[in-house]
């Protein structure tokens, strides 16, 4: 009687333990699209660390798109950055990754032509960004990448073509591909998936207590109706706004600020696609940073079998030159804005992650102490 009991309540708390993780996804994914809207990176990705520990659980397929969605998301959140790897394979620079999930995410698409405009905005950027940083090599690779595994616009992709042949990334035939209208895009449709596909219980019920309690302050931070669902889904669906709520409403940015970051690992996904070997193999959530020398290096193998295998160098020794950079990154930057030094073109910290500059100018500011 006693082991049948104990079995009950092991079966019970397994269900307990399901439902729990879904809130707790949930929050978390909410939380991540609204970061991603408001461009605040190092909070992005601290969420994506989190979040990546909590679908690490046995139901984790229950929450596949919505890991899904923040796999991609943090793709596009490191867009610009050429040194940041998701994939085993790097030449898969991290737009490209993108187009890889969004694909695969088709189905959470409400529109086809928001999921045509997303696709077409990743193609032309990934391109673009490659250009900006002179890399004309990852340019071209892009480019024959996407014309081969994407259904594209052939139009489109003679303009692409032309700007590659061009080396302008700014060719006037494809302003309106911009970055700040690819994230727009993405905002349209993360505002699309939350209004069908609540995600607010959480957010809801704790802002409820807080609301309920007698000691709660008002903060910068504190939510407003439309940060239920980060995408003012809730308040399409409701009938009537107080003055109130209205007042305290407060504009937040549309467009986030890029930078950059190091080694994460990314959420788990399936692909559907016929990729390349390589494919089948989860990719990952969270970057890493491609040494500087390593990405100015041009290959010379041909774009549709180049397998670059590139040698990560393990971290070395802190030095006297990285002590230097890190106090001319606080003197410029300010502290605390480590990925703000990151992406510094004079600053180099020789694949140091953000935590590790934190951790540094702490014994730093002891032995000075």
């Amino acid at each position: 009687m006693a082991a049948e009991n104990h079995n009950r309540a092991m079966c019970a708390f397994s269900q307990v333990r399901a439902v729990t993780t879904g809130w707790i996804v949930d929050f978390m994914f909410l939380s991540l699209c609204r970061r991603f809207k408001e461009g605040k990176f190092e909070e992005f990705n601290e969420i994506i660390q989190t979040l990546e520990a909590v679908t690490e659980c046995p139901a984790k397929e229950l929450h596949e798109d919505k890991t899904m969605i923040c796999a991609f998301l943090a793709r596009v959140m490191h867009g610009k950055q050429l040194d940041v790897q998701f994939e085993e394979n790097e030449d898969m620079l991290p737009l490209m990754s993108a187009a890889k999930i969004w694909a695969d995410i088709e189905h959470t698409v409400a529109e086809r032509r928001v999921f045509i405009d997303v696709l077409e905005l990743l193609f032309v950027q990934s391109v673009a960004v490659c250009l900006i940083s002179d890399q004309i090599s990852h340019a071209c690779l892009a480019l024959k990448w996407f014309e081969k595994n994407h259904t594209l616009s052939q139009n489109l992709c003679s303009k692409v073509s032309s700007m590659v042949r061009k080396k302008d990334p700014r060719d006037p035939p494809l302003n309106s591909y911009s970055f700040p209208r690819l994230l727009e895009t993405i905002q349209t449709y993360l505002d699309a998936y939350l209004e069908k596909n609540p995600s607010d219980y959480l957010v809801k019920e704790a802002t409820k207590m807080l609301q309920a309690s007698p000691e709660s302050e008002k903060s910068e931070d504190d939510l407003t109706q439309d940060d239920l669902t980060q995408d003012g889904a809730t308040a399409r669906r409701q009938t009537k706004t107080s003055e109130q709520e209205r007042t305290k409403r407060r504009k937040r940015p549309s467009v986030f600020t890029s930078s950059s970051t190091t080694k994460r690992k990314l959420l788990p996904t399936n692909f559907m696609e016929e990729w390349e070997i390589d494919s089948c193999r989860k990719p990952f959530l969270s970057v890493k940073r491609i040494p500087e020398s390593d990405v100015s290096q041009v290959t010379s193998k041909s774009m549709e079998t180049s397998s670059i295998l590139k040698r990560r160098k393990s971290p070395r020794k802190w030095t006297d030159k990285l002590d230097r950079h890190l106090k001319r990154g606080v003197k410029r930057h300010g502290v605390g804005k480590w990925a703000q030094m990151l992406l510094d073109a004079d600053l180099d910290f020789e694949g140091r992650t953000g935590v590790m500059l934190k951790d540094r100018w702490r014994i730093l500011m002891k032995y000075q102490g």
